[in-house]
This record gives structure tokens, sequence and C-alpha cells, in this order.
């Protein structure tokens, strides 16, 4: 199983090792040849705008957009939820487009604003996991097929999925807690045709 990690900008070496951890292939990803044979990807948090200039800069845009059509497992934290979403609604920024979301970016303030937060995610069990929250976004919408994951108590949507797709407001690399990246990891071994199949 190989599991790309966009490593343009941004925090791809921490996914990088938890995805190891997990005895994943992990792969980082800078050039559209390297998008080719790709079981999954990752889109990691950083400078979005940063992140979305240089995806345009390799000529990354249209080999994603075409992988998530035909099936292939994203996953977007942070940064990469915001280039994920198909609306900003305080930018103008490009976007991928992918999943039917309308998001904030830095909508919890700068960097001092930064917090951690007990979440529930019942697709992971019953332990809250810890939600490390920096310069983070905000889901303000979900529309169509996309399914909440979580929210924080005052109900602010920070986790969605999307079919094969997964977007976080926060940061799972920056934890101990492997079970976010292992519930993507499985989403991934399960849209591996199986051998001979």
């Amino acid at each position: 199983m190989r599991i790309g990690v966009l490593a343009v900008q941004g925090a791809f070496a921490e996914h990088i090792a938890v995805l190891r951890k997990l005895e994943a292939e992990a792969l980082p990803v800078r050039l559209p040849l390297e998008l080719i044979s790709l079981d999954g990807l990752i889109i990691p948090g950083g400078e979005s705008t940063v992140i979305s200039r240089l995806i345009r800069d390799y000529d990354l845009s249209d080999q994603i957009k075409k992988l998530a059509a035909s099936g292939l497992p994203i996953l977007g934290t942070c940064a990469g939820l915001i280039i994920l979403a198909k609306e900003l609604s305080d930018s103008k920024m490009q976007t991928l487009g992918l999943m039917d979301l309308v998001v904030r970016r830095n909508a919890f303030g700068r960097q001092r604003e930064s917090f951690e937060a007990e979440l529930s995610i019942p697709a992971l069990g019953e332990k809250p996991f810890p939600g490390v929250f920096i310069r983070a976004p905000r889901i303000e919408q979900a529309n169509g097929n996309v399914a909440v994951l979580t929210r924080l108590n005052d109900g602010t949507i920070v986790a969605a999925r999307q079919e094969k797709l997964i977007a976080t407001a926060f940061h799972p690399e920056l934890t101990d807690d492997l079970r976010l990246h292992k519930y993507f990891v499985d989403i991934v071994s399960n849209s591996k045709p199986s051998p001979g199949g």
C-alpha cells in the first residue's frame, strides 16, 4: 500500500512518520509523476496560499482532481481541508474543489489563539481524540453527501468525510494518537482492488 504525502510545503514529514508507524509505505510527492500508482494521498497542514500556488506551479492540480474522480482516497488536514474545499467564505484563493464544503480560513485567529480540544469522533471509537488546532480553519457548511465526523462543543464542524475524502481542521499528525491515520489507511486498504480481482 503506497500513500503519498504532498511535500511541497508544511507538516508533511510528520504525516510520513505516522504512516510508517502504521507500516504503510509513505512517499513524499512533489511532481505529477510521483502521483502515479499511489493508493492514497495526504495533503498536510501548512500555508494554504503557498500550497495552493505550488500545486498549480508543479502541475499537480489536474492530476489530483482526476485521481479523486477515479476514487483515490485523500486526507486533508488543516491547510489540506482548505485545499479540498469547494468554496472559501473569506478568500478567492484557488482550491481543488473536491469536497462540498464551505470553509473559513484562520477561523480561530492567529498562532497565539491555537488550542487543543478533546473531540468525540464516533468513527474512531469511544475514546476522545486529541484535536490540535493551529491557525485552524473551520467548516461553515457541509453540503450534499458530506458526513460530519466531529464538532467542537459549540457545534463548529471540524472534520468531515465525503465518500473516500476526509478533511480535518486539526492536526492528527501532531499527536501520539494514530487512530485517525489508521481510519484513513483502512479506507485506502479497502479501496485497493483485490489481487486477481
